[in-house]
């Protein structure tokens, strides 16, 4: 009964205001800005990553998969930007920090920030799954154009372009919802309490967060869109910028509910030992 009530009230924490979110951003570009070569190298990378992908999309024929394969890099994205999580936890202590501790990040309690992208990347195969019985639905099993401007042409000015965006943005959004939940707190609180704390509980606890303080981060989650549209609409050139500064930002988020993550995760603790 304890367990069940402290999941069913907030452990005294006051609701987050719906415009958090910028100063979440205003927070990351803080931090972007400090030692700005190791956080923008880090885009570049993510960006030279997002181009070979997308290439290697094209070279294989797979052109109806581009959409959800790039929705499927930003579902990983809260993985991918483990560095960036190191050198905000390193900064918010008033340490220095190299690119090799950034790099350095994802081996400390690697197993279990592994275990959450492997899940997420099973959710990524599964959509992207999804998405090519979407396209065979309103496309047939022609070929889709081998070029981006072509396949661009082909979603936004055919009807079954439009249907297939359509639909495939509905179903592809119940996959996002999915993800951002267990994915948006999971790897910064795994990082950040890498003795204490395990792959399933680090996602529970973050769903339960986005839940809880929902307003706000459907507003997050509004700006991690944008900056993925503008990264597409830059031909992915603006990742460079979009994602340190949502790297920063989310670790800065996490900050902000430590407190009542850390609650959290000791509510859970006695119905997991009462279960051993």
């Amino acid at each position: 009964m304890t367990s069940s009530s402290a999941a069913a009230s907030p452990p005294g924490a006051a609701r987050l205001p719906t415009d958090a979110a910028f100063a979440w951003l205003r927070a990351g570009w803080a931090d972007a800005k400090i030692q700005p070569g190791l956080s923008f190298g880090y885009g570049v990378a993510v960006f030279l990553a997002s181009w070979a992908m997308v290439g290697a999309i094209f070279l294989v024929g797979w052109g109806n998969a581009l959409f959800p394969a790039l929705a499927g890099f930003m579902i990983l994205g809260p993985v991918v930007a483990v560095g960036l999580y190191e050198k905000s936890r390193r900064l918010e202590r008033g340490e220095s920090v190299t690119l090799g501790e950034m790099l350095g990040a994802g081996f400390r309690n690697r197993g279990q920030i592994l275990f959450v992208g492997a899940l997420l990347a099973l959710l990524v195969m599964i959509w992207m799954r999804a998405a090519t019985i979407i396209a065979a639905l309103f496309l047939g099993w022609k070929p889709v154009p081998n070029e981006f401007s072509s396949v661009m042409e082909l979603l936004f000015t055919t009807p079954a372009g439009l249907g297939m965006l359509v639909t495939g943005s509905l179903v592809g959004a119940l996959f996002a919802g999915l993800s951002f939940a267990i994915g948006a707190f999971a790897a910064p609180m795994l990082l950040d309490r890498e003795r204490d704390l395990d792959a399933f509980t680090a996602m529970g606890v973050s769903a339960t967060l986005v839940w809880r303080h929902l307003p706000a981060m459907l507003a997050w989650g509004a700006c991690v869109l944008a900056a993925f549209a503008f990264s597409l609409a830059t031909g992915l050139f603006g990742l460079i910028i979009a994602f340190p500064l949502i790297g920063h930002a989310t670790w800065r988020a996490y900050e902000s509910l430590r407190g009542e993550a850390a609650e959290l995760i000791g509510a859970e603790a006695p119905a997991q030992a009462e279960e051993a």
